[in-house]
């Protein structure tokens, strides 16, 4: 077993934004993808963005399969569920699952989905 093989093992993750022009916006992003290998050394983590910065969700997706990873966990980073997260999104991973039927893409709610992300901005709400 080569060492991509085995480390293709582990769950690997994108973490989606919407993406900008301006490239500052990506830097909550990027500083949520170092959090998150941090937290969790073994777990690969990348950026992708739907539109305005790259990479895209198609690129960083078959980028990750390159490496030999067929299980990769999908975070939208979105907080409500409007049109990205209604239709571009599903269809973007519908695309990815019929070009890559070996693909077992797990997309999780979006981050304002979730409870505890509401619950935690509650509280820093309340802290004023």
């Amino acid at each position: 077993m080569s060492s991509t093989t085995s480390s293709a093992t582990t769950t690997a993750m994108v973490l989606l934004g919407h993406g900008s022009r301006d490239p500052l916006w990506q830097g909550p992003i990027q500083s949520l993808a170092a959090r998150i290998r941090l937290a969790s050394p073994a777990m690969v983590v990348q950026t992708a963005f739907l539109e305005w910065a790259t990479p895209d969700l198609t690129t960083s997706v078959e980028s990750l399969m390159a490496d030999g990873h067929r299980s990769i966990r999908l975070l939208p980073l979105f907080f409500g569920m409007g049109k990205h997260a209604r239709e571009d999104l599903p269809q973007l991973v519908n695309e990815l699952r019929a070009r890559h039927p070996d693909l077992q893409l797990e997309v999780m709610n979006s981050a304002g989905e979730q409870d505890r992300v509401l619950d935690l901005l509650a509280q820093l709400a309340l802290k004023g």
